[in-house]
């Protein structure tokens, strides 16, 4: 079994209970068909979990199969650096067959972005930097396609489309 090599930090997006008895972290790509079906589940599990879950997105584009995944992340960490990742997280997954440079600056809009910081903080390093690190703590702790969750340090293993079984193994951890 695989685990999480690369424990969940500040640098993180996290949303839920610091202390929830349950952490999930899925390493997703934004333009891939498989994440945008698990974005509702994961969606539906955290509504009911509660307090009980801390749930964290770490970048994982495949960039030699979905050429505008990278863009993606990239724009979601540059949304980041105005308080607003989870925002455009959102948007960009109920969006997702349209992912093109005017789309994302679109989004960007849409969720109140001060524009002219976005198109400047997409292109910084740091964020560049920000997603090859989530690729490199993926790859490291065996993520080896979209979407792969760690429920507390451990590769889940199950099958996340049945969100009710899903559920079960989160609720009993």
């Amino acid at each position: 079994m695989s685990i999480l090599k690369f424990p969940v930090t500040e640098n993180d997006h996290w949303q839920g209970n610091t202390a929830a008895k349950i952490e999930l972290v899925e390493y997703g790509d934004y333009q891939c068909p498989h994440c945008g079906h698990s974005y509702p589940i994961v969606k539906a599990i955290q509504e009911i979990m509660g307090d009980d879950l801390k749930f964290v997105f770490r970048n994982f584009p495949l960039s030699y199969i979905h050429r505008q995944a990278k863009a993606a992340a990239l724009a979601a960490e540059a949304a980041a650096l105005q308080n607003k990742f989870w925002e455009m997280h959102d948007i960009i997954f109920e969006n997702q067959g349209r992912l093109e440079p005017t789309d994302l600056f679109s989004y960007a809009q849409a969720i109140g972005l001060d524009l002219e910081k976005f198109r400047h903080d997409i292109q910084l390093e740091k964020i560049l930097e920000k997603v090859e690190s989530d690729i490199e703590s993926g790859a490291r702790s065996g993520v080896n396609g979209t979407p792969s969750f760690f429920v507390n340090g451990k590769k889940w293993e199950g099958d996340w489309q049945n969100k009710d079984a899903f559920l079960e193994y989160l609720q009993n951890q």
